[in-house]
């Protein structure tokens, strides 16, 4: 339930809580916050497993959700998604399944071209779209042909398969960005994914993504994107920092403390804090790199306790990275509640 406690217990006609002036004996203290947790509805009980209970208490809604079919590319606000172990999914469109690449293989991403922000991938009936600003459409089958190569491609120094999109779009990329040869290749279900673990240690080694950095999600909160931009003169939007769910109605990096989170049916379990690099600085309006904001403010008071250099350096830290526990279907309007034992 998205109100304030106090308005909640008004509309029951229960008078909002206050501290006492006298003590009281102990089991009033608890029969009175029974009281408020059932006319809140924002704490109750969730069974997993036979005999098994957890607490749940809400700290937030849904605002948004966002898929972003090509890594570094425009992304795709959508109502409702599956959440799958390698990420948000909506019909065909899956996040982060496309990549654009060199000639040698390598990633292409907005931290070398930034123009990239600017181009969309979108689908609609059995066809994608390839987009942007003054240039014609290239539409392109959802399934590329089996006849086109599959090629070897490094993200992140990791290796992973690509099947080759065809020369249709590599031209169309390529003419769009007027600098090198480049291709776009799309990860199909049967190609090996790369495996969160050997990106960053604190995955667990089942955990996968296809061409993600390094997590299937990132959670950022309202708030503390409102935070940022208070410090700041031009302000940014959410996209510059490219999260998956972005959640309202909770304090300031609230979600730095989320363990365990439960979405309708979908559990999610946060692993580390997401480290902040110069792509953040792309404008995904203009696709201009300034190379100073937000970054600068962000390492002015977002950057790592020094016990945890070694993992986060010195990249200020925004948002956060979550693995999947358990699948469904989420959509933007989804209470969002904090998991206990």
């Amino acid at each position: 339930m998205g109100a304030a406690g106090s308005s909640a217990l008004a509309r029951l006609g229960l008078p909002a809580p206050r501290l006492p002036a006298q003590p009281r004996p102990a089991w009033l203290g608890v029969a009175a916050l029974g009281l408020a947790a059932v006319a809140l509805g924002t704490v109750a009980w969730r069974r997993v497993g036979p005999g098994r209970r957890r607490r749940r208490q809400q700290v937030g809604t849904v605002a948004q959700l966002w898929i972003y079919p090509v890594k570094s590319c425009k992304g795709v606000p959508v109502s409702a998604a599956e959440c799958t172990p390698m990420g948000l999914r909506s019909g065909h469109l899956r996040d982060r399944f496309w990549l654009v690449i060199n000639e040698k293989g390598n990633m292409v991403t907005a931290r070398q071209e930034p123009r990239l922000v600017l181009i969309s991938l979108t689908c609609e009936g059995d066809a994608l779209t390839l987009s942007a600003a003054y240039t014609k459409d290239l539409q392109l089958p959802i399934t590329a042909p089996a006849s086109n190569a599959v090629l070897k491609c490094r993200v992140h120094g990791l290796e992973i398969e690509g099947r080759d999109c065809g020369e249709a779009a590599a031209q169309w990329i390529t003419s769009f960005l007027k600098t090198q040869p480049y291709r776009l290749v799309h990860f199909e279900p049967h190609m090996q994914p790369r495996n969160c673990h050997q990106i960053e240690e604190p995955f667990p080694p089942t955990d996968q993504v296809a061409y993600p950095d390094a997590s299937p999600f990132l959670i950022l909160s309202e708030a503390s994107l409102t935070d940022l931009n208070s410090r700041l003169e031009k302000k940014v939007k959410a996209i510059n920092f490219r999260p998956n769910i972005i959640v309202s109605g909770c304090g300031v990096f609230a979600e730095d403390s989320w363990d365990e989170l439960l979405i309708g049916d979908v559990e999610l379990r946060r692993v580390m804090a997401c480290s902040r690099c110069i792509l953040t600085t792309v404008d995904p309006d203009t696709g201009i790199m300034s190379r100073k904001e937000p970054l600068e403010t962000l390492k002015s008071y977002r950057l790592c306790d020094p016990s945890e250099q070694k993992l986060y350096g010195k990249s200020p830290l925004f948002g956060q990275y979550f693995v999947l526990e358990n699948p469904g279907t989420i959509q933007v309007g989804d209470p969002v509640y904090l998991l206990g034992n």
